[in-house]
């Protein structure tokens, strides 16, 4: 590729690169992160980016802020491919794929509108997480890999 091509995005001082997003789940990610854009981070989001091993992907880059183990388990049931890059003085200092838990709590709400989980009892949501989607402790529906960002509970 000649310079005129390439995608040029900063490099980051500190703080984490979520790369290998499938294409499209980037402002998920925004939101399973809780970035909205009043809190002041300085976020970089390439969508639809050309990826030899994707197609197509998205990338997110945060400033200043390093996801925790929770965030990125959350992450892995919308972005299982994707890796993730911690920055500290311009160099990646780790670097990791997502894994996905054998169970999430508290992140998706289950789909049935008659689960337990949905009523106002004082419980929380629990899935356990299967290799094409969660299937919900409490009644047992099943979201799927491409509904679970419908599904998220990030509130």
């Amino acid at each position: 590729m000649t310079d005129d091509h390439q995608l040029r995005v900063s490099k980051i001082q500190n703080g984490t690169v979520i790369d290998h997003v499938e294409a499209g789940q980037a402002l998920n990610v925004l939101a399973i992160l809780g970035i909205d854009g009043t809190s002041g981070e300085t976020v970089s989001v390439g969508m639809n980016v050309p990826s030899d091993r994707l197609g197509r992907k998205d990338i997110v880059k945060v400033e200043g802020r390093e996801l925790s183990q929770s965030e990125v388990d959350v992450l892995s049931l919308i972005a299982p491919a994707a890796s993730i890059n911690i920055v500290r003085d311009y160099e990646v200092v780790e670097k990791s794929r997502v894994v996905r838990p054998e169970t999430v709590s508290g992140v998706v709400s289950c789909p049935n509108r008659n689960c337990i989980s949905n009523a106002d009892e004082p419980i929380t949501s629990g899935f356990a997480v299967l290799s094409d989607g969660v299937r919900c402790d409490y009644c047992g529906s099943i979201v799927r890999e491409k509904e679970i960002a419908a599904n998220l509970d990030v509130s």
